[in-house]
């Protein structure tokens, strides 16, 4: 083993100890920073009652220490906290396992890599087509933990397309998380933002529009561009091991055997899948536990579909639940981190805090620091729904007070999304790791330009609407 590549063994920890080693962290800061809380009330915004903070409110109150047995008693906690998103990732890994088992992905995959080689053209359109679908489905209904089952679809054909996994895991994750964070209408951010805001309800839609347009826009870039030269030179790709052992696995379980009647019940069985996947998420308003549901009796009815008997079924289902639970317990130990702050009542003194650094800035610059203070926020809350009832009835009257409109600070609360891919507390990233076994400290290696390119992007998108015209 060469000297540099022992340095890059010991300069990255498992993902388990880094996201544990910020346990300890939040705790100790838990020790030095005043208790406090705001007053909260139920108040119904155009996405129903929400819990939200009431504005001038806030009180120390008696210090709460918490002791060093909350580094082992916080991620118990963040297991009852994170339960059903636990389920749901458990359901998905036991259902694509299914899936994979009968052979109707490799097939299909396959086939549509035979038709997208033939024509260089339409292959040359894959990768921004397809994030542009996602981020539409980010920016109109909040997509986000649904990106996790096509993960487990679009490694593999990147894969076989001469790109790597982290090309397969951008086109779903980092298409929706473009649309979710410049946002033109999604009901979970924008939405109940505005509403708390006290502004109409999906206004400033034009300048919306072009975030959006533009936000994509860097996203598919920075993906198309690294697509070529890890095409070029596969190398020099941060997960070149990992690929290698996906492309012996393939190899090894392969058959040359065609299309027969199984494979085409199985794969018309997952596409109407998918389909009353989207019905049910924009008609109906599915959430992650309706969606589990559907995955887990899809998988049982591909497993029949495919020809497999009830115990083979059960062993595969297993088999794959089992392959998930390694980022059950990322997902535990992050939410052990709200855990904390939430018990030592310390996150609303952090709002509190930022409140007043906020309101002696110039003017010209509040709205960027207002965005690096969600960004800081969003480290610990990655809900958007509950992330804007925590800060907005704070931040909505303290625009009115430094200068700025309402319509702004909304603009930059959502805008902060933009950092969610590369946090190691939120359940989504780590779920989408999980899901394609990339270690989290090698996916913010990658990311990390593409994050600061963002960052600049939303304090440079931030200027017109403070300087420029008044956005109401």
């Amino acid at each position: 083993m060469s000297v540099r590549d022992r340095l890059r063994r010991l300069a990255m920890p498992h993902t388990l100890v880094l996201v544990m080693a910020l346990v300890v962290l939040v705790l100790v800061l838990s020790w030095v920073v005043p208790s406090g809380e705001y007053q909260r009330v139920q108040v119904e915004t155009s996405a129903g009652m929400r819990t939200v903070t009431v504005p001038g409110t806030f009180q120390q109150v008696e210090k709460i220490y918490l002791g060093p047995q909350m580094v082992l008693e916080a991620p118990l906690k963040g297991f009852v906290d994170g339960a059903l998103l636990i389920a749901f990732l458990l359901m998905i890994g036991g259902s694509f396992a299914i899936f994979q088992e009968t052979g109707a992905v490799d097939f299909g995959i396959r086939r549509l890599t035979a038709v997208l080689t033939a024509r260089p053209h339409l292959e040359g359109l894959l990768i921004p087509v397809l994030m542009v679908i996602f981020s539409l489905a980010g920016s109109v209904f909040g997509m986000s933990e649904e990106v996790i089952p096509f993960i487990l679809i679009f490694i593999p054909l990147a894969m076989r397309l001469g790109y790597d996994s982290i090309v397969g895991v951008s086109i779903p994750f980092l298409g929706a998380a473009a649309g979710f964070a410049a946002a033109f209408f999604n009901p979970f951010t924008v939405g109940i933002a505005q509403s708390i805001a006290g502004i109409p309800l999906y206004s400033g839609l034009g300048y919306r529009l072009f975030t959006w347009v533009v936000g994509t826009a860097v996203m598919i870039a920075y993906v198309m561009w690294y697509g070529r030269r890890v095409r070029r030179n596969p190398d020099i790709s941060p997960v070149r091991d990992i690929d290698r052992a996906r492309e012996a696995a393939d190899a090894h379980g392969r058959t040359d055997e065609g299309w027969d009647v199984r494979h085409v019940a199985t794969l018309s069985l997952f596409v109407g899948s998918m389909v009353l996947l989207v019905v049910g998420v924009l008609a109906w308003q599915w959430y992650i536990d309706q969606i589990a549901v559907l995955f887990f009796g899809m998988g049982i009815a591909l497993g029949f579909a495919g020809g497999m008997g009830p115990s083979r079924l059960a062993r595969t289902f297993v088999t794959g639940a089992k392959d998930m639970v390694g980022v059950v317990f990322i997902i535990a130990c992050a939410r052990a981190l709200l855990v904390i702050a939430q018990d030592a009542r310390i996150l609303d003194t952090i709002l509190y805090g930022a409140s007043n650094t906020l309101s002696v800035l110039p003017r010209g610059v509040i709205a960027q620091v207002m965005f690096l203070i969600q960004c800081a926020i969003n480290f610990f809350i990655h809900s958007g729904t509950a992330q804007a009832a925590l800060t907005m009835p704070i931040m909505a009257p303290l625009a009115d007070l430094v200068g700025i409109t309402r319509q702004t600070a909304v603009y930059a609360f959502q805008l902060c999304e933009f950092i969610n891919p590369i946090l190691p507390t939120s359940a989504v990233t780590m779920g989408v790791l999980g899901a394609a076994g990339i270690p989290w400290e090698r996916w913010a290696r990658w990311f990390l330009p593409l994050m600061l390119i963002l960052a600049v992007l939303s304090v440079l998108l931030l200027i017109p609407p403070v300087l420029w015209f008044e956005w109401r």
